[in-house]
C-alpha cells in the first residue's frame, strides 16, 4: 500500500508562515488525490485542503484566501502554504492520498505533523 510521511509543522507566531509537506510512496502507487485535514482537541476531523491529479484545488473556508496546496506530481509530493496564520489554526494536520497501487486502490492516513500559532 501507500505511505504518506508529512513534515514541516511547528510553534509559529499569529500572522506567520508555515509550509507543509506530505510525501507518498509505494510500489507502483501512482496519485490521484491528496487532501490536507485538520483536527484540534475535541474538535472534528476537518477539510483544509485537496488537490486532484488534474490539478484542481479546493479549500475549505477557514483556509481560502490564507492557504495554498500545490503538487509535485512527479514525486508524490503535496506541498501546503500557510500564510497569515491565526491561533485559530493550531491543530495536528494530516494528510491524505489516494491513488493506485498496482491494478487496486489504495489510500491511506499520515499521523499528523503539529501546528501551533501562538498569539
Amino acid at each position: 500500500q501507500v505511505r504518506v510521511a508529512e513534515s514541516g509543522g511547528g510553534l509559529v507566531q499569529a500572522g506567520g508562515s508555515l509550509r507543509l509537506s506530505c510525501v507518498a510512496s509505494g510500489s507502483s502507487f501512482r496519485l490521484n488525490l491528496m487532501e490536507w485535514y485538520r483536527q484540534a482537541p475535541g474538535k472534528e476531523r476537518e477539510m483544509v485542503a485537496f488537490i486532484t491529479a488534474g490539478g484542481r484545488t479546493n479549500y475549505g473556508d477557514s483556509a481560502k484566501g490564507r492557504f495554498t496546496i500545490s503538487r509535485d506530481k512527479d514525486q508524490n509530493t503535496v506541498y501546503l502554504q500557510m500564510n497569515s496564520l491565526k491561533t485559530e489554526d493550531t491543530a495536528v494536520y494530516y494528510c491524505y492520498a489516494e491513488g493506485t497501487c498496482s491494478h487496486f486502490g489504495c489510500s491511506t492516513w499520515g499521523q499528523g505533523t503539529q501546528v501551533s500559532v501562538s498569539s
